[in-house]
């Protein structure tokens, strides 16, 4: 009877408003002076503006100048001091947070002696030295020269002390070294000189040592980072453009995570691999050296290097503001803080986005003005450089909670490439957040533009749905993300200002990792003003906010409806014909697309309904882990058995040449000439089949609950 359900709301939602104020009122210090909180608490948008308003670029800028003063190193004293800085700012009485707490991992990582000091050198026939290359960077302003510059190493990369005739390797891909076969050129017992860009870090050494090299030199090609420019009037720190002595430091670790401890936080009760068994470092010597040098090498060349492995401490930073309403939902918001030299871009433009965000939200809480529906986690990770390693040891030690509990990642690594416009990468469900976020915020100098607007103009594409909208980047495994999304099966994004491709080719800030990334390399070339710094801030930020405060979750998975049916015409135009030729349907994969995209309009649907009425409180709360969920049904841990960590069937590393699924097209790619019933045929049925229980898995979660 209607009276009966009426009354059962009633009661139920006075239950959940008790139990709402309950966990409430335990998760928020005593002494606070915070508004009983409403189970209906929604995103306030005149709080939203008020954030936006308050988040000051000459912070920001100051914020920088303390971060990046000192080199620091993950495990260094310098990299600990700004630990202790972050517990600081975290802990002020006037703008701290609920709480702020140092975590600390032993993890193996690499560096270059200091008592023999890697070295290249051309030498004669007779072993005489003839030229060598440079052991550190031209000290151009005072600030390359001091005892914590690290020297240019590859982290990693085993010592050794190979010599032998130069060869010219391009950027080390697979397909150079078939092809300096096809020209008849030995490389055997030889050095393979190469470009960074067109494979990754480790891969280059990988490729090179199945062809019986000896060792490898990378260096940063002016044609891929300065536009053709090299000179020293046209190079830092005359212009943003990398100076000839420039050197890209790097881990060259294939996976990510402290290597010894895969899967398993790197505690000290946690077992360990030994480090001559651990697979993924660079299986043979490996130095980088500068434009400069690279140029004059042309002949013998001896490779001297002397890293080495050590157990290091290295911390993350967690500060906490508790949620009101829900204080088991966490918005997780992130960027590590180790750097290779000052890092002023790279990470310390986004620790210090990070910092004047959590003051500007802190003081709010201080003042008990505000405090979240949900939970905010500001998480300042350890030793990125070396592998992406605190964040992954954060999500090995917290898998299950993480799973349970955690919303969304937000990532601000690098927050300002340059200063010309937004650039956004995630998962589908958080495009419509993003969207939302920087169609409100107005573009710095643009009067008037919004970002949204602004980003438009530069990165954009046609959608089935929208029409012309801007282009959401894919996740791949370049930042702090990665565990979250790959591992966990988190919804996550990473933002960030950046360059306008049309006036460049660089394929990075040309500064990156080298020890010419300093302040005032910021201050006078990347961001005059701070006001690209601020718009990132203000995004970030909005995007925080309409996560952690909003009643209904913002994420649409209506959206990956669109990827899915991409990647769907790309396996029926591109491998649909091969895949019949073997007897392998499609058939089950396009029905599967179809519940999915059922299922998420349906939820639409629902979530439209409850919005426009007065919501039954756990109606809500079932819609929004849903929405919360649905990203980790596309999780298979049996699925790439050959990749560590990597188990999203949608964002795995794709090596086939179709824009499909990953698993499908990476089967196919290695299928594609061996014969009918082998074994790599009946392992693109298996990724088939793989796919097809995921997607039908996830629309299932998209139903209404009752409905199993």
């Amino acid at each position: 009877m209607k009276w009966v359900n009426v009354l059962g709301g009633i009661v139920g939602a006075a239950a959940l408003l008790g139990l709402g104020i309950i966990l409430g009122h335990f998760a928020i210090p005593k002494g606070s002076d915070v508004p009983t909180p409403s189970i209906f608490q929604d995103l306030d948008l005149e709080i939203l503006e008020s954030i936006m308003q308050q988040l000051d670029a000459s912070r920001i800028r100051e914020n920088l100048r303390e971060l990046s003063r000192e080199p620091h190193l993950a495990s260094s004293p310098q990299d600990e001091a700004l630990v202790q800085l972050l517990l600081q700012r975290w802990r002020d009485p006037e703008s701290g947070l609920d709480s702020a707490e140092a975590s600390t991992y032993e993890v193996l990582l690499s560096f270059p002696s200091r008592e023999q000091p890697n070295r290249v050198a051309v030498v004669s026939p007779t072993g005489n030295v003839l030229f060598s290359c440079r052991q550190s960077e031209q000290n151009l302003t005072g600030e390359q020269g001091g005892p914590d510059v690290v020297p240019p190493y590859a982290a990693y990369a085993p010592p050794g002390t190979p010599q032998g005739l130069l060869v010219y390797a391009n950027q080390g891909t697979e397909e150079d070294f078939m092809k300096l076969q096809a020209q008849g050129i030995k490389l055997e017992g030889t050095i393979a000189l190469t470009r960074y860009g067109g494979t990754g870090r480790g891969a280059k050494a990988v490729n090179t040592a199945k062809h019986g090299v000896a060792g490898v030199l990378v260096y940063t090609d002016p044609a891929d980072i300065n536009d053709g420019q090299s000179s020293t009037n046209e190079t830092f720190p005359n212009s943003w453009r990398l100076p000839p002595s420039g050197v890209e430091r790097g881990s060259y670790y294939e996976y990510f995570g402290d290597p010894l401890t895969p899967y398993l936080p790197a505690n000290p009760s946690s077992f360990r691999l030994d480090p001559d068994t651990v697979s993924g470092f660079p299986p043979i010597p490996t130095q980088p050296i500068g434009f400069e040098d690279a140029k004059i090498l042309l002949c013998q060349v001896n490779v001297s290097v002397y890293n080495r492995l050590e157990l290091r401490n290295s911390s993350n930073v967690l500060g906490i503001i508790r949620g009101a309403v829900e204080p088991d939902r966490y918005v997780l918001y992130g960027n590590h803080r180790d750097s290779w030299v000052h890092g002023a871009v790279d990470p310390s433009s986004g620790t210090a986005v990070l910092l004047e965000l959590s003051r500007v939200l802190g003081t709010l809480l201080k003042k008990g003005t505000w405090r979240p529906r949900r939970s905010i986690v500001f998480a300042s990770w350890g030793a990125e450089e070396f592998g992406l390693i605190g964040s992954t040891e954060f999500t090995e030690e917290f898998f299950s909670k993480l799973q349970e509990r955690a919303v969304a990642y937000i990532n601000v690594d690098i927050s300002v490439f340059a200063n010309a416009t937004l650039r956004a990468q995630g998962t589908p469900p958080v495009q419509s957040v993003i969207f939302a976020a920087s169609k409100q915020i107005p573009a710095p100098s643009l009067g008037g533009l919004s970002i949204y607007d602004n980003w438009i103009r530069y990165f954009n594409r046609s959608s089935p749905v929208y029409g012309l909208v801007p282009s959401l980047g894919s996740l791949g495994a370049g930042s702090d993300y990665a565990p979250f999304i790959h591992f966990l099966g988190i919804s996550s994004m990473d933002i960030a200002y950046t360059y306008d491709r049309s006036k460049t080719s660089a394929r990075i800030y040309p500064t990156y990792h080298t020890a010419f990334d300093t302040f005032g390399y910021v201050d006078k070339f990347v961001d005059p003003g701070f006001s690209s710094h601020q718009a990132v801030a203000r995004t970030a930020g909005s995007v925080l906010l309409r996560l952690s405060d909003s009643l209904f979750l913002p994420l649409n998975v209506s959206d990956y409806g669109e990827t899915l049916r991409s990647f769907l015409q790309a396996a029926q135009q591109n491998l649909g014909v091969l895949l019949e030729q073997h007897s392998i349907s499609l058939v089950p994969l396009v029905t599967a697309v179809e519940k999915f995209e059922g299922a998420a309009g349906a939820l639409d649907q629902r979530i439209s309904a409850l919005q426009k009425a007065t919501p039954d409180p756990l109606q809500v709360r079932m819609l929004n882990d849903q929405l919360m969920l649905l990203e980790r049904t596309f999780l298979n841990p049996r699925a790439f058995p050959e990749e560590r960590y990597y188990s999203h069937v949608l964002w795995a590393p794709r090596t086939g040449s179709v824009a499909t699924f990953p698993g499908l097209a990476n089967a196919c790619s290695r299928a594609m000439n061996t014969s009918l019933g082998s074994p790599a045929w009946a392992e693109v049925q298996r990724q088939l089949s793989i796919l097809v229980v995921a997607l039908e898995g996830a629309a299932a979660t998209l139903r209404p609950v009752a409905d199993f």
